[in-house]
């Protein structure tokens, strides 16, 4: 079972919008495996040091980074903590204060050291969901699973969960009738279903809460239907898997779940693509960094997607957005893309964080504008 805490759009927003004379951000590839854990706390206090010796060359107070130091250090040496993670860790440490997030997806190692923190790898967390749930339902049967990239798939235990249709209505027999005055509505197969299926979302609403990973639904019709029209979680995948699962093992289900995933986001990605190739004859998308800096820094941008591994130190001017390009990063500077991500984010922006081949043209970034800049 993966531990995910993905960080909601405001906690992204907080730390895009923190400025501080010390701010290390640290990602971190982990394994959800409790006994690979002593090898990527081996890792992170590498990592940890590469960001020390940053901070020290760039002139950063002694008691700044002695701070940033120990609460790493303890982090460190947390075995609860330790005891349950998931994919990729994320680090956002100042000296007063360390914010981490377990994630789902593989993340590369990467340290950035600046008055930042770098926001591009944990976008592409949640832009591009690796996890998902899956409810199979059916008349005489639910089950939730969660799905995730690399791990078997793992049944969920949701209390109250009802066995079947005929269980939430409190019937022997979903075709049972409470006696001869029972007729109509009430007692169709359509009411039937929809009494099981907010029971059902009634028991998922405390196990889903505060997610924001897929739930794609495994149903014949009209079950797949009618329980999506009650359910109250905001993120219902479109794609519906088709079909009775009751003996669908869970690996089948898992299998066919990561396709889905795939295709989802492979639609995202040509859908901006074809509105990119539109609004260009508009004069109202760029891929030029100078052009996309400016956007964002004066609230033009309306979707930006951005490859998050382009290293492009620099800065980007507070006024006018003007880029001053660095040969390397040195404590000081920051990702000219990541601060652009930064500032389209703040600005309202829809902000997609990709790899390299799925940005159009192969750029550090593509951007549809509001308006032409």
């Amino acid at each position: 079972m993966l531990h995910i805490d993905l960080p909601t759009r405001a906690e992204i927003e907080a730390l895009a919008n923190h400025r501080g004379a010390a701010a290390v951000s640290i990602y971190l590839s982990t394994s959800p495996l409790p006994q690979a854990s002593n090898g990527d706390r081996i890792e992170l206090k590498n990592l940890a040091k590469a960001a020390i010796a940053e901070m020290e060359q760039s002139g950063t107070d002694k008691r700044d980074v002695r701070a940033i130091e120990d609460s790493v250090e303890a982090l460190i040496g947390d075995d609860d903590f330790w005891a349950d993670q998931a994919n990729s860790l994320a680090i956002f440490a100042t000296p007063q204060s360390i914010r981490t997030f377990r994630l789902g997806n593989k993340l590369a190692n990467t340290i950035e050291v600046s008055d930042r923190f770098l926001i591009k790898p944990i976008l592409r967390a949640v832009t591009f969901p690796h996890n998902a749930y899956v409810l199979a339902i059916s008349m005489g049967a639910v089950r939730l699973i969660e799905v995730s990239a690399d791990l078997p798939p793992h049944e969920v235990s949701v209390p109250s969960l009802p066995d079947g249709a005929a269980d939430a209505a409190g019937r022997s027999s979903h075709i049972e009738r409470k006696g001869n005055m029972a007729s109509g509505e009430s007692t169709s197969e359509s009411a039937l279903l929809i009494r099981y299926s907010r029971a059902v979302d009634h028991a998922l609403r405390p196990v889903l809460a505060g997610h924001t990973r897929p739930l794609i639904i495994a149903a014949a019709e009209p079950m797949a239907s009618i329980f999506r029209s009650v359910c109250s979680y905001p993120h219902v995948a479109d794609e519906v898997m088709p079909g009775t699962a009751d003996r669908t093992s869970d690996h089948e289900i898992a299998a066919a779940a990561r396709a889905t995933l795939d295709r989802i986001y492979s639609s995202e990605i040509t859908a901006f693509g074809e509105v990119f190739s539109s609004r260009s004859t508009q004069d109202r998308a760029t891929s030029d960094l100078g052009r996309a800096a400016r956007a964002a820094t004066f609230g033009a941008v309306e979707t930006l997607i951005v490859d998050m591994d382009a290293e492009v130190p620099g800065f980007v001017a507070e006024d006018d957005g003007a880029i001053t390009y660095a040969k390397a990063a040195d404590g000081v500077n920051y990702s000219v893309t990541d601060e652009i991500a930064r500032r389209a984010l703040l600005s309202g922006a829809r902000v997609i964080a990709a790899r390299r081949e799925d940005v159009p043209g192969g750029h550090e970034l593509a951007a549809v504008l509001r308006y032409p800049i």
